[in-house]
C-alpha cells in the first residue's frame, strides 16, 4: 500500500518537477520520492497552531473547532494552554452554534509531553474542552482521558468532569 502510494506520488513529481537525485542505496529516485517515503514513515508532531482542526470533547454541542490563535505562546498550543477557536461543526440542538468563537482548553495533544518523572505523555488525537471567558468549561461532561498536567495549569473543573484522568 505504502510503495503503491510512494510509487505514484514519484511519478507524478517526475512529470512535473523533473529532479532526479541519488539516496543511499546507490540507484537512482526522485527527490520527491524521498520526501514522501520519509513522510510515511514517520509524521512529525507539531504545536496546535492556527488554523489545526480539533475535535471538542465535551457536551457542548460543538464536534469539531478550528484554532484561530494560541494564548500565551508564540509556537503555538501544548497540554493545558488556552486556544481561540472558531466551530466548525455542530450538533443543531447544542449550546454552541457553527461559526461562533470560543475559548478551549487543550486536553489531548498529539505532540509529546514530557513529565516529571522521565516518562511522556502523547494521545492520538488533538481535542479540546470548550470553557468561558473566566476559564469554566461550557459542557457538563468530558468524554475520554485527559491528562492529570491540567492540574498544574489550574483547570482542576475539568479534571473533575473527566470520566478517565491519565
Amino acid at each position: 500500500m505504502a510503495s503503491a502510494f510512494a510509487s505514484k506520488f514519484s511519478r507524478v513529481g517526475r512529470s512535473l518537477l523533473g529532479g532526479l537525485g541519488n539516496n543511499l542505496y546507490g540507484s537512482l529516485t526522485t527527490s520527491n520520492e524521498t520526501v514522501c517515503n520519509s513522510f510515511i514513515m514517520q509524521q512529525q508532531r507539531t504545536f496546535i497552531q492556527m488554523r489545526t482542526v480539533l475535535k471538542v470533547v465535551d457536551n457542548s454541542g460543538a464536534k469539531k473547532v478550528m484554532c484561530i490563535q494560541a494564548l500565551k505562546g508564540k509556537k503555538g498550543a501544548r497540554l493545558g494552554d488556552t486556544i481561540v477557536a472558531s466551530v466548525k461543526e455542530a450538533h443543531p440542538n447544542g449550546k454552541v452554534k457553527k461559526g461562533k468563537v470560543v475559548y478551549g482548553v487543550v486536553v489531548r495533544a498529539a505532540m509529546q509531553k514530557g513529565r516529571c518523572d522521565g516518562s511522556e505523555v502523547k494521545f492520538d488525537d488533538n481535542a479540546v474542552v470548550l470553557v468561558d471567558k473566566q476559564g469554566q468549561p461550557i459542557g457538563t461532561r468530558v468524554f475520554g482521558p485527559v491528562p492529570h498536567e491540567l492540574r498544574k495549569k489550574k483547570h482542576v473543573k475539568i479534571l473533575t468532569l473527566a470520566e478517565h484522568i491519565a
